[in-house]
């Protein structure tokens, strides 16, 4: 057998580029590869197997497989420890010249690991030896805390800060196929020819899946891509990963743009990795099958690999990973590996299967290659420290169990196969249904479709790849009719590759050992040092759920998510309780399918873009005209506008006076605005506000009082009926995402039978509001068809149409002020336009541009509450006196809590207003409210605090709001409040200072 400068690469063969050598470096040593290998196979082209310490008993580990499975080969990668990503798939890094890689969880060096020690005591550090051993004594949990800190993790933060530039993408389609193997080319070949938007989307660096590590299969996948690529409706999107599936279509993508590349080659205008966000209509999930490996004692070694991934090395990278391979299996799968091998010039030491009786076909072409078959055996042990130098095999005797003999394989690699799982987590994601398939012995869909997800072929549970393009071609093409397009079936070419047209598969979750229980160590996870002992200890201990003992154990956590190695621990638990797996259920599978990178998911929200400055249409006019602004939530409001020499107190008394007096006008584009959509908008409104809305008709508004679960006030709002099926609801600027927020959760989780879509457009409208008595007769020179009488408006409706001649608006007749009041929304690139015709129309009225101090003081004046203001997430609408926008008939999130005992006490804060005696005296905000003659001597009892507190030129004189307790029988009394240099009296009056009866709000 001829190797090139790499030992253990072959001649020939492999879709690397020979042409061409880099060099790079792992834990200081030089070595080189070629483009087109992957860290792992460069590794394993230069003989190097030992690549990393196991996480708790830092014990030697190699490479397992050949893909985004690996649960081992984690690697930390970069050129110091400034620049530098830990806890990177050496399968998954992409080689490149000048490459710098590091083991991980090895101090001081991998081949010398002080922390190896751990592996001397492993009996006395079983799973959850945490929660026992450091439960006392509490003196020296500061002591535990600091040596449990140093010894966990993995690999090592960086130092600096991220260098790299991140974006993100939205994009919407009509099919979007994850997974671009054979079964994801035909799948979106086909939904494809009907004209429908597809995305194409793989996690490997090229397209054809398994197809990559068969032989001769390169012009069928070439012809595949080239019929995809002429498509001007097809998106191809190689090196990335569909690591989640969400609510209604969306799905969350990451592209590694420039991660294969050299850093002082990446160009500076691309980004390192992009952030897809995508809504699809339909989506097929064609992500095919992983390998999982045997269970058995010291089953960890370097140099045992998966026998799929051996394949991989052999005909994708041109590696042979060792010269006298052994391969172990229960199924006909592995054989291939096995004759693939000995074609290489590998001198196959045996084929250990622990079935009695596998294929003749096979046992005859093996044969036929002079490789040794041992039928009806099993692994009963390894030998070898930093890789593997024997195989401890024993035949299996009738009741299971080993039988005597025996021998002691000699081999340098050991491949493995214990079946195939389907890769559902997009369909579990989703909260697909699973069914046990006895055939797999895995989970596969139990439907056809979930959430507009399809899966396809191996996802599925085909293994014969022929069957499973045909499937593929009758899913992409159902998908996109299902999207609303149609198109002749495609005719499907013939399956390239080597031929498996059965698995054959005997379960085998623990192989039968030799060695006493307490004595095995039999890897189960081999990312979080998970044993079958410590799967029996935790039931042994009482854990009967699989998530329950999942997270007792830590197995199928972290990063590996369970790829390799979750269904078989589902089988040892089934097998330990004398149940079949489906009995005991499966774990939940949550997105991210693999690791997603922080900087990804954040993409150009860092730095001054984490909170960025925002501004409406209107600000570059309102900072021309000597606006003072303040923050409000990440908005830049008007405080006020000040004139040459005015203070700002006498330019916010000045506009108060204006807007009573005649009109002045508000900029409230920082409304946060959400739009409702579907025939159950109108339900899930009405379980969301407190008061009734099933009846609201189109064209009127109502304000509503948002609720949090524990029956606080959280939100308040007005929402107008679009139509039918369509609302307009607005939220205080700083609470908007909030709310968003909070909507979406209690449709997701709570309520996702009800048909509606929510999407923020807070920036899609600027707002003009104006307030004032001769309001009207300014809108009347404004509006182009749109009656804004009395009788056309009235208080709380709103109507569409047009204004400043022909600029499309919506008008609500609604007012914060108290005031005659007109509130327009017109599109956003119009706002500054329609500010500017505001002003204008407004010049013979004097009209005042006011700002957010005005707005509260106006408002107090009215007693209209301010939430976060006014209350303080202990305040109730009874606490506030607004039980008239509680409704009785119904319920409504906090209905509940709202009512219980402790809800309705009299001594409750109560929102009252306050007088003090001294009417140009402006109270502190959060000042305490005493009784008259309380303790000056700390602690001093408070009934209550001041919430707001103005001086009103239209009272001409101070008040204040405040929160006191058992605030609305103490009307009348005089208490005082604690002004920081004495005290002050007070009088308990209504909230309500000015117009009390509203007449002006209906002028």
């Amino acid at each position: 057998m001829q190797f090139s400068r790499q030992e253990n690469r072959l001649k020939s063969g492999g879709r690397i580029d020979r042409e061409r050598c880099v060099e790079f470096t792992f834990d200081g040593r030089r070595l080189t590869g070629h483009p087109g290998d992957t860290l792992a196979s460069a590794l394993l082209a230069n003989n190097v197997h030992l690549v990393g310490r196991s996480f708790k008993y830092h014990r030697p580990r190699g490479i397992l497989t050949a893909d985004v499975t690996e649960p081992s080969a984690l690697v930390q990668v970069g050129p110091d420890e400034t620049i530098t990503e830990p806890n990177l798939r050496a399968t998954q890094v992409e080689l490149y010249d000048g490459l710098v890689a590091r083991s991980q969880n090895a101090r001081p060096a991998l081949n010398f690991d002080l922390q190896s020690i751990n592996d001397w005591f492993w009996s006395l550090l079983p799973a959850g030896f945490y929660y026992k051993t450091f439960m006392a004594p509490a003196a020296l949990w500061n002591f535990y805390e600091r040596i449990i800190r140093h010894a966990a993790g993995m690999g090592r933060a960086p130092a600096g800060p991220d260098p790299d530039r991140y974006e993100h993408r939205y994009q919407t389609c009509e099919v979007l196929v994850a997974g671009g193997g054979p079964t994801g080319l035909i799948a979106a070949e086909a939904a494809a020819r009907t004209g429908a938007r597809v995305i194409l989307a793989d996690e490997r660096d090229r397209f054809g899946g398994r197809l990559l590590d068969e032989p001769a299969t390169d012009d069928w996948i070439a012809r595949r891509i080239a019929s995809l690529a002429e498509r001007d409706n097809v998106t191809l999107l190689s090196r990335t990963t569909v690591f989640g599936a969400y609510h209604d279509g969306f799905f969350g993508l990451v592209e590694r743009v420039t991660d294969h590349l050299p850093p002082a080659q990446r160009p500076q205008h691309v980004p390192r990795q992009r952030f897809w966000q995508v809504r699809a209509a339909r989506a097929v999930m064609a992500t095919g099958l992983n390998e999982r490996h045997l269970v058995f004692h010291l089953n960890d070694r370097p140099g045992i690999m998966l026998a799929g991934a051996v394949r991989s090395y052999l005909h994708r990278y041109g590696v042979l990973p060792g010269c006298q391979p052994a391969v172990l299996t229960n199924n006909n799968s592995a054989w291939q590996t096995a004759f693939d091998l000995a074609e290489a010039g590998a001198t196959v030491a045996a084929i250990i299967d622990t079935r009695p009786e596998p294929p003749l076909r096979l046992v005859e072409r093996a044969q036929s290659k002079g490789i040794r078959v041992l039928a009806g055996h099993t692994a009963v042990g390894t030998c070898g420290r930093g890789r593997i130098r024997a195989v401890e095999v024993k035949p299996v005797g009738a009741n299971g169990q080993p039988g005597r003999g025996g021998e002691a394989l000699r081999c340098d690699l050991l491949c493995a196969s214990g079946g195939w799982n389907p890769v559902v987590h997009l369909f579990s994601h989703l909260q697909g249904p699973l069914r046990f398939d006895k055939t797999l012995a895995s989970f596969v869909p139990a439907a056809a479709e979930q959430r507009g997800l399809h899966p396809t072929g191996g996802a599925r549970g085909l293994f014969d790849l022929t069957e499973a393009l045909v499937d593929a071609a009758d899913v992409g093409l159902a998908a996109a009719r299902a999207a609303g397009f149609d198109g002749p079936p495609l005719a499907i070419p013939a399956a390239p590759g080597t031929p498996a047209n059965r698995l054959d598969l005997e379960p085998a979750w623990e192989l039968p050992s030799s060695v006493p229980d307490k004595n095995k160590r039999a890897w189960v996870d081999l990312q979080n040092d998970v044993t079958a002992k410590d799967l029996k200890l935790a039931l042994t201990e009482g854990y009967r759920s699989v998530e329950h003992v999942k997270r007792y154990t830590t197995t199928g956590m972290g990063t590996d998510q369970g790829k390799v190695g979750n269904v078989t621990a589902l089988g040892i638990l089934a097998s330990q309780q004398q149940l079949d797996v489906p009995e005991i259920g499966f774990t939940t599978f949550r997105p991210p399918y693999s690791p997603a990178t922080i900087g990804t998911l954040a993409g150009r929200n860092t730095g001054e873009f984490l909170a960025p400055v925002r501004k409406t249409p209107m600000h570059d006019w309102h900072e021309a005209h000597g606006a003072v602004f303040e923050d409000v939530g990440q908005w830049k409001r008007p405080f006020c506008y000040p004139r040459d020499g005015e203070s700002e107190h006498a330019a916010v008394q000045r506009e108060a006076r204006a807007v009573r007096e005649s009109v002045g006008v508000l900029d409230g584009s920082t409304l946060g605005k959400i739009d409702i959509r579907g025939p159950d908008a109108a339900e899930f409104i009405n379980r969301i506000y407190t008061n009734a809305w099933l009846k609201l008709a189109p064209g009127k508004c109502r304000y509503g009082l948002m609720l949090g679960e524990d029956g606080m006030v959280m939100d308040d709002g007005v929402t107008a009926r679009i139509s039918k099926d369509h609302f307009h609801m607005t939220t205080t600027t700083g609470g908007a995402a909030r709310v968003m927020a909070w909507l979406e959760e209690w449709h997701q989780t709570e309520w996702p039978r009800l048909k509606l879509r929510m999407t923020s457009v807070t920036d899609q409208w600027a707002v003009a509001s104006m307030a004032g008595p001769n309001s009207r007769r300014v809108m009347e020179k404004l509006v182009d068809d749109i009656d804004v009488s009395k009788d056309a408006m009235p208080f709380m409706a709103w109507t569409s149409g047009h204004v400043c001649g022909g600029v499309p608006a919506r008008v609500f007749r609604i007012s914060f002020s108290g005031e005659l009041g007109f509130e327009i929304n017109v599109p956003a690139r119009y706002g500054l336009a329609l500010w500017r015709a505001v002003m204008s129309a407004g010049a013979e009225f004097d009209i005042t541009p006011y700002g957010t101090e005005v707005m509260h003081l106006l408002r107090a004046e009215k007693g209209f509450i301010i939430v976060g203001q006014d209350t303080d997430g202990t305040i109730t609408p009874l606490d506030l006196n607004m039980d008239w926008v509680v409704s009785k008939n119904k319920d409504f999130i906090g209905r509940r809590s709202l009512y219980r005992a402790d809800m309705l006490r009299e001594d409750r804060k109560q929102l009252v207003g306050l007088y003090p005696g001294d009417p140009n005296l402006v109270l502190e905000e959060g000042a305490h409210v005493l009784e008259p003659g309380a303790t000056t001597t700390p602690p001093v009892p408070m009934l209550g605090h001041v919430t707001s507190s103005y001086y009103s030129p239209n009272l001409e004189r101070g008040f204040a709001m405040a929160l006191v307790a058992g605030g609305l029988s103490r009307k009348g009394e005089r208490l005082v409040v604690d002004t920081g240099d004495g005290r002050a009296e007070v009088e308990v009056v209504d909230p309500v200072f000015f117009d009390p009866e509203g007449e002006r709000l209906h002028g």
